[in-house]
């Protein structure tokens, strides 16, 4: 994807102008200075928890419903802002009304008194209105379907069907409720707490995201499904989902999707243990891309039109480790999801015997001349426009092999493991990143990542045709990555040589 420049956001100065005589307070800013988005986001409080209780009706696109936001400010605020598009009826803080106003996707709410610093709040907002036709950072988000609609995307989502604190970096819990009519089905994140009917001729489905979750990284998919319903073999919830207009496509989808358990076990065997509490995956037609949904990524039918692709499914439950439980601080550091959850497919070809991940990388090097527009784009801070570039992909691939041929495969599976368990369910940078493969591997290695993430042009050759900076094969050949407990033991023994 290609996201354009940030919109300038203008919000009426009479409904927010305070009185002379107003109590002490200062406004919560509009977004958290991301340098890509800094209107996303809000300052003055954080989300522990979204309860979202919808409904919607396919047929005129009507959505409407109640999001309760628990949260607690972390200063004294006169007003604060939520990130959302649609038309709001009402809104209380503490069971209060409260003035509001939206502009841009900034929904700013006024509460009747100043809310001290530290302050557990429960805000309440209504709303109703048809989530198609809106725009922002000039994209649309919400996609209808002929039998529903889709709210599935990144780096935004959520303003088209509920208020959020919408960055990465304020996670929450998440309750999804949405009642549909009978016979359509109504998909979300986590595990399914039950179907039931609500009233004649509707349907209401509740899930549960008991895992801290990003805002962009909920999900609705509502339309005609096969819906499966299953037990991974470790004990997880396994819920997929195929929509029923995917004709000779479909057995290919289900031939990769159903296989997720067994390449989550996979990654877990690299990375640690899986950090999420259920597993799955739900294909569609008209997407266009596929999406990490915190534990059930979304598919376009696409991916499946040559037979059974199991890449784009390891591609994505990758995610799961790197996006999802550890997720970027500013999206200008999206190769950190991007380029280690590309990487991970070439992982996979090495489990299943059709590569290495040293030949996919020197293929994917050589097929790009120097004079090639992929070497201008910068993986480390690609710029909003090339966000979704396929050199943040490829290119940040690329940079996690010649990080493994240089430290050798111990310290490159020890690097990944500790990444995934120090930053579960936070957020990281580059720079820490950088750090951490320096403190396990004990070389310097500013040079291997300024030359691939920040510097235009292809990573220069030497005087023996092997690129300078680029060491994509090992001494030996690669050696099938080793369980997580034996990494865990290869990061204590590294911490007891330094």
């Amino acid at each position: 994807m290609r996201i354009p420049g940030v919109i300038a956001v203008v919000v009426a100065a009479l409904l927010f102008a305070s009185p002379a005589s107003a109590a002490p307070g200062a406004p919560g800013a509009p977004g958290l200075g991301d340098s890509y988005y800094p209107l996303d986001g809000n300052g003055g409080y954080t989300v522990s928890h979204y309860d979202i209780r919808l409904s919607y009706q396919p047929e005129s696109d009507l959505l409407s419903g109640t999001t309760t936001i628990l949260a607690r400010t972390t200063q004294e605020l006169s007003r604060f802002n939520l990130d959302f598009l649609l038309n709001v009826s009402s809104i209380r803080v503490n069971n209060t009304p409260a003035r509001f106003g939206t502009a841009g996707g900034e929904l700013t709410v006024v509460p009747k008194s100043v809310l001290r610093k530290g302050l557990d709040l429960t805000i309440v907002v209504r709303y109703s209105d048809t989530p198609e036709p809106y725009r922002l950072y000039g994209l649309a988000g919400w996609q209808r379907t002929p039998t529903g609609a889709l709210a599935v995307g990144a780096p935004q989502i959520a303003p088209w069907w509920f208020p959020s604190n919408d960055h990465p970096r304020d996670k929450a819990t998440f309750d999804v409720s949405i009642a549909v009519p009978a016979g359509v089905e109504a998909l979300s994140n986590g595990t399914l707490l039950g179907v039931r009917q609500q009233a004649p001729g509707w349907v209401r489905w509740s899930w549960r995201s008991a895992r801290p979750q990003a805002p962009y990284l909920a999900f609705l998919a509502i339309g005609q499904y096969e819906v499966r319903a299953a037990t991974a073999p470790n004990g997880q919830p396994l819920i997929t989902a195929y929509g029923d207009d995917l004709g000779p496509v479909g057995p290919a989808a289900r031939a990769s999707v159903e296989r997720t358990p067994e390449i989550v076990e996979v990654l877990a065997g690299w990375f640690g243990p899986y950090p999420f509490e259920a597993q799955g995956g739900v294909v569609d037609t008209g997407l266009g891309w596929a999406v990490e949904t915190q534990t059930r990524p979304v598919y376009d039918d696409g991916f499946f039109w040559f037979g059974a692709n199991t890449y784009v499914v390891a591609h994505e439950n990758a995610h799961q480790w790197f996006g999802d439980s550890v997720s970027v601080r500013q999206w200008r550091d999206v190769w950190l999801n991007e380029g280690f959850a590309s990487y991970v497919e070439l992982l996979w070809s090495e489990y299943q015997g059709e590569g290495t991940a040293a030949e996919i990388a020197r293929y994917r090097y050589d097929q790009h001349p120097a004079d090639d527009e992929f070497w201008q784009a910068l993986p480390g801070d690609p710029g909003p426009d090339n966000q979704f570039h396929v050199a943040v992909y490829q290119r940040g691939a690329m940079t996690l092999q010649t990080l493994r041929a240089t430290v050798g495969d111990d310290a490159f599976f020890a690097i990944l493991r500790t990444w995934a368990a120090e930053h579960k369910y936070g957020n990281a940078t580059t720079a820490q990143f950088v750090a951490l493969a320096e403190r396990i591997s004990g070389d310097q290695l500013d040079n291997l990542f300024t030359t691939w993430l920040y510097t235009k042009g292809k990573p220069p050759t030497g005087p023996d045709g092997a690129p300078a900076t680029t060491r994509f094969e090992t001494a030996s050949p690669p050696a099938k990555p080793k369980s997580y407990d034996q990494i865990e033991r290869t990061v204590d023994l590294l911490a007891a040589a330094r």
